[in-house]
């Protein structure tokens, strides 16, 4: 496993483990991996040297924290712990509230990263980063972070803050590349993290779904990214990244993953069905891929033209 080059208390991996589809109905996964194959992941995830586990009070409705505390407990000292916000009414007392929901789901004394998960668009951060400060200077938080920010409104929560707002947590992937255009070049130059969510496209960047293979989850389904004609335009990416993929002897979803964490300041934290799935992804961290190759799966996203908006 590789980490990240900041100085920060914990290491940090290059791949985490998301845990939205912990105790998620939508994912479609049954009672057995909620109770049994959740914990058997995070267990494998330690043992690789997995740290960042990311979580939102949202996912299940608490029940993604409880499961991934479950599994975690005894080890809160060796990962970097991440919860996320759900910014309804974010005021300043509410969200002093929710960080120690948050902890005390997870089993935790200190949340390593509480981020808000998305911009409340009424509700300013003045307000919301004034918890955050609090919940900080009492040592239930040790870093703050953000979801879903615009530039500008991450650097308005680092004011509003007072300091660093960490990390940034945004969609970023093949078909996604928006966070190229400003976070990155900011968290680069600033020591700041962007956290790179749905680095697969829910999956889309595995080569296992096709115009005639299409997923049968409710999340997957109703996404645009997994239209058959969606699909069929994506046919030269998908096929270069397996291309690519045989020469390091590696699947389509190692070298995605490799693609996205190519920049030093980006993680990324897939999720996972199974052990082997969380161990293939653990793996893509030692992927090195050329600069060639590189350009060449940027080039056949770009002539793909797949509508990654419903990703």
């Amino acid at each position: 496993m590789r980490y990240l080059a900041l100085d920060l208390p914990k290491r940090v991996s290059r791949i985490g483990l998301g845990t939205w589809q912990f105790g998620t109905r939508e994912w479609g996964y049954d009672r057995r991996y909620a109770t049994v194959e959740a914990a058997r992941i995070v267990r494998r995830a330690l043992e690789l040297g997995v740290t960042v586990f990311d979580t939102a009070e949202i996912y299940g409705l608490g029940r993604s924290e409880r499961i991934l505390g479950a599994a975690l407990a005894g080890r809160s000292e060796d990962v970097f712990l991440a919860t996320k916000l759900f910014p309804l009414l974010p005021l300043a007392p509410v969200v002093e509230q929710r960080g120690v929901a948050s902890a005390h789901r997870l089993g935790v004394r200190r949340l390593d990263l509480y981020q808000v998960h998305q911009p409340n668009p009424l509700v300013r951060d003045r307000t919301t980063m004034r918890g955050m400060r609090t919940l900080q200077d009492v040592g239930l938080v040790g870093e703050v972070g953000v979801s879903n920010y615009t530039l500008a409104r991450w650097q308005q929560a680092d004011a509003a803050l007072g300091r660093p707002v960490l990390s940034n947590q945004v969609r970023y992937n093949l078909v996604d590349r928006r966070p190229e255009r400003e976070l990155i070049p900011f968290a680069a130059h600033h020591d700041r993290i962007v956290i790179a969510y749905s680095p697969l496209a829910q999956g889309f960047l595995s080569g296992r779904y096709t115009a005639t293979n299409r997923p049968r989850n409710r999340v997957r389904r109703h996404s645009r990214l997994f239209r058959a004609d969606s699909l069929d335009r994506a046919r030269p990416l998908l096929t270069t990244l397996e291309e690519i993929a045989r020469g390091h002897a590696a699947t389509p979803a190692q070298v995605a993953l490799a693609w996205t964490i190519r920049h030093p300041n980006v993680i990324a934290i897939p999720g996972a069905s199974s052990v082997a799935q969380l161990e293939a992804n653990a793996d893509a961290a030692e992927l090195e891929l050329t600069l060639a190759e590189i350009e060449a799966l940027e080039q056949a996203a770009t002539s793909s033209t797949t509508d990654a908006a419903g990703v």
